[in-house]
């Protein structure tokens, strides 16, 4: 009996050395071992909730179309030609009588210049305070040429201004030629500020030359001329010389003249705005 339990042991175990080989070939190899001298880095600690891997990146649209830059806006030359050239200011009313006297001795100075083609100096009806010079000149370059003696007349002028000189420059818009009897005693001359708004003054512009035209005709004209202000097309600038004060108000009763103010209406950006004058007297 003893001999049979010492057999039965012994193949026990020769069966499990037997099969001890095949067990270690199914073991996976074990990782290779890292040099000496070398750290391994710890794997990162366990967490009981992991993140979520990230959604992967969205796909940027492509670049919107990059609008081409507006073309660069050209600045508009002055206009060529002959230049008009209308300065405003005011003095105090007792120096009025002063004022006139230097502006008749700066006009029969200006005339002498080369390139001018007119000058009136002007003083406006029932304010006395208030002087206008009208000039004409050749082109540009003759008007300012001029600055100089325009400058000595600002200076000359400086103790009795309540106002500093207010000189605007125009270009030909519908300009004919004066009739004699312009400078003589009596001539009422007329200047008018039409202002419209910018979309109008195309249409503006053609009324207002219709206008010259018409009023060009009437009895006791002696000039009808309209100008544009340099930069400010939808601004014109009326100037009118009559014989005498009845010859103007019948041009204000005309039908051609009601018609227009009426039309020109719509269009305007601020007030009609006419204003008598007469040349500065040599009494003055």
């Amino acid at each position: 009996m003893r001999a049979i339990s010492l057999a039965l042991l012994i193949g026990i175990a020769t069966l499990a050395m037997a099969t001890r080989p095949a067990q270690a070939q199914a073991q996976p190899p074990a990782p290779a071992t890292e040099p000496p001298n070398q750290t391994s880095p710890s794997p990162p600690p366990a967490t009981a909730n992991p993140a979520p891997a990230p959604a992967p990146a969205a796909t940027a649209p492509p670049p919107a179309a990059t609008a081409p830059s507006p073309a660069p806006v050209a600045t508009a030359a002055a206009p060529s030609g002959p230049r008009y050239v209308v300065t405003y200011f005011d003095v105090a009313p007792p120096a009025a009588r002063k004022a006139a006297g230097l502006l008749r001795r700066f006009a029969a100075a200006t005339r002498k210049e080369d390139g001018n083609t007119e000058i009136v100096a002007l003083h406006e009806l029932n304010r006395p305070g208030r002087f206008a010079i009208v000039e004409a000149w050749r082109d540009k370059a003759a008007y300012d040429a001029h600055g100089a003696a325009m400058k000595a007349l600002g200076d000359a002028l400086q103790p009795l201004i309540l106002s500093p000189f207010d000189a605007r420059q125009f270009a030909r818009l519908s300009v004919g030629t004066t009739k004699p009897g312009a400078d003589a005693a009596g001539v009422i001359y007329v200047l008018t500020h039409v202002d419209v708004f910018p979309a109008g003054k195309d249409e503006v512009a053609a009324m207002v030359k219709t206008l010259t035209e018409q009023g060009g005709g009437d009895p006791g004209v002696l000039r009808f001329d309209a100008v544009v202000w340099d930069g400010h097309p939808n601004h014109f600038h009326l100037i009118e010389a009559w014989a005498d004060r009845k010859s103007f108000e019948a041009h204000a009763a005309a039908e051609h003249t009601k018609a227009f103010r009426a039309k020109l209406v719509p269009f305007e950006g601020a007030l009609y705005d006419e204003r008598l004058y007469e040349a500065v007297k040599k009494t003055e």
